[in-house]
């Protein structure tokens, strides 16, 4: 059989007009728009030319290029060494290591990443702009498990309407009297003002993300810095962005569980209703997760109304297709496949 396309999805989005259709996006997203600097193999090269001992001898015995496998191999070491009772200096020597690896993925998509919004051409984040529209005006959610900021930049650049990632300012000096507009001090962007009407949620965290201890804030432009030279500095000063990586789904989802904004990102998925549409997302051995969150939204119980009926998958190959075909038994919900290659989202196909 073959393959539908994206215009078959879009086809199904005319004929439903009272369903909500979201859209899920995994590294493939980022991949589309530059595979030299978002594969696993880019960060790999970049972690590997720090020259750290403890780094390098971990990436010499476990021969793969997935940070997310490397960082669940190490976990599951120290795990063992503590069961068995092992050497504690061995221990805290894995864990150190286990810890510099993320540090060090962070800094590679930090010094990877184009350096600021303009940086992406024109045409290319608008065409993606139009791309995240179409579930934006269909009543959907964005949800990404990216970390980078090709999806915060495509959306603030081109204005994209009804847009609200929950982040907002708070006046802090409010009182009984009234404050005159030019004396009034408002807040940095702290997480929480609009989570009522929240329909982009970072699933895994991402860059511009801080957790102070009492609150989320989002780093954001100034006139005098772009939004990676802040973050860079965040990062310098030992603050890391909210960043899940490690570990397989479970371990994911308890990270995820002890953060209340990505507790409420992935909530949000557990209670989507509609159509969900995948793009860059193959459904590894790591994002259980996401397909458990996927089957709550699917749940037997909830009102036909509020549940979530199908999901369509995009596929770059037939080994992608196949994947699929094997796992679909793990979804409670209709599964369709399309041709992630049918969607030009960042507009360089030729016509």
């Amino acid at each position: 059989m073959d393959l539908e396309t994206f215009d078959d999805v879009r086809a199904s989005i005319r004929k439903n007009p009272s369903r909500s259709f979201h859209l899920l996006l995994g590294n493939g997203f980022s991949m589309a728009y530059d595979p030299s600097i978002f594969s696993y193999n880019a960060l790999h090269d970049f972690v590997e030319k720090l020259n750290d001992k403890d780094l390098s001898v971990a990436l010499s015995v476990i021969e793969t290029r997935n940070f997310e496998v490397i960082m669940q191999y190490l976990d599951t070491c120290s795990a063992l060494i503590s069961a068995f009772g092992g050497d504690s200096s061995l221990k805290k020597k894995i864990d150190q290591a286990s810890a510099k690896l993320k540090k060090s993925l962070l800094r590679a998509v930090k010094e990877l990443h184009p350096e600021h919004v303009f940086k992406v051409p024109e045409a290319q984040s608008k065409a993606c702009s139009n791309f995240l529209s179409v579930f934006l005006n269909a009543g959907g959610n964005i949800y990404s498990t990216n970390y980078d900021l090709l999806l915060y930049w495509v959306l603030l650049r081109n204005n994209v309407v009804n847009h609200v990632d929950g982040c907002g300012r708070e006046l802090e000096n409010v009182g009984d009297e009234f404050v005159p507009e030019e004396e009034q001090v408002w807040s940095d962007l702290v997480w929480g003002k609009h989570r009522k009407d929240q329909n982009v949620f970072y699933l895994h965290g991402a860059l511009q993300f801080f957790d102070n201890g009492t609150a989320i804030t989002k780093e954001e432009y100034d006139e005098y810095n772009y939004l990676l030279q802040k973050i860079g500095a965040r990062m310098e000063s030992g603050e890391y962005p909210i960043f899940v990586t490690a570990g397989d789904g479970r371990q994911k989802l308890k990270h995820i569980m002890h953060n209340h904004y990505l507790t409420h990102c992935y909530e949000s998925l557990c209670e989507a209703q509609g159509s969900l549409v995948t793009f860059g997302f193959n459904f590894g051995q790591y994002d259980d997760h996401i397909i458990s969150a996927i089957n709550k939204a699917a749940r037997k119980g909830r009102s036909p109304s509020e549940k979530l009926w199908s999901v369509y998958i995009g596929v770059y190959s037939e080994s992608d297709r196949a994947h699929i075909e094997k796992i679909r038994g793990k979804f409670k919900c209709k599964v369709r496949i399309y041709d992630a290659k049918s969607v030009d989202v960042w507009g360089r196909r030729e016509t």
